[in-house]
């Protein structure tokens, strides 16, 4: 497969590059599900927060309320400079770097409190989701939880049962389309792939046409 496809993790990071600033102006408020989540957290000031996928950092600063350090990682330097102008504006405490989430730049339990939201669907392969998903429990601390989500099947966009892989389109403002690859799980198979990786699950659950879980290290 050429390496420029959006089917290929490289070609997913490349795609993010080329839409990364219209894609950013279109994501101004965090989500519902997040916002609950990290409301209920215990604030902590001996770990960090992760906003894993972090696009333009809007679930960064909700992280920040309840960690004195925060970083937001995300493949694209693209997507990381829409995130760089946003934080100018929501304080200090949060760094943003750039890498893989197979391989993330932190110590072992390190994190206390993570999102990972809206973020594994894109990496195109089951065995780059579920390393996501083991290198999450890697740097999640002893007590530490996290939020995982994923496009699901129950989506308004989608009519089909069984989990699959798509593209969806990206419309930039002069008209271009630009492909973007998801996998799109079903509930069941969203359940089975967290569970089978190294993370403990308190729940899952279904909202607005996305699985959800919530994880512990």
């Amino acid at each position: 497969m050429d390496e420029e496809s959006p089917l290929t993790r490289r070609g997913v990071r490349k795609t993010y590059d080329r839409i990364g600033s219209h894609f950013a102006t279109t994501r101004a408020h965090p989500w519902p599900a997040v916002e609950r989540f990290v409301e209920r957290a215990t604030p902590t000031t001996d770990a960090w927060g992760l906003d894993l996928g972090c696009g333009n950092a809007r679930h960064a600063a909700l992280l920040a309320d309840r960690t004195d350090r925060v970083v937001g990682i995300d493949a694209s330097r693209t997507v990381l400079d829409t995130a760089r102008e946003r934080i100018q504006d929501d304080g200090p405490g949060i760094a943003l770097w750039q890498a893989d989430a197979t391989r993330l730049p932190l110590a072992a339990d390190s994190v206390a409190l993570g999102v990972y939201i809206a973020t594994i669907h894109h990496l195109p392969s089951r065995a780059a989701r579920t390393g996501s998903l083991d290198e999450l429990a890697r740097v999640l601390a002893p007590g530490g939880r996290a939020l995982v989500s994923a496009w699901g099947t129950t989506h308004e966009n989608f009519d089909r049962e069984a989990g699959f892989d798509t593209t969806v389109d990206w419309t930039l403002p002069d008209g271009e389309t630009v492909p973007r690859y998801y996998h799109i799980y079903d509930p069941a198979e969203f359940e089975r792939d967290v569970r089978a990786s190294a993370l403990g699950v308190e729940r899952t659950f279904e909202e607005a046409g996305n699985c959800y879980a919530v994880v512990c290290g």
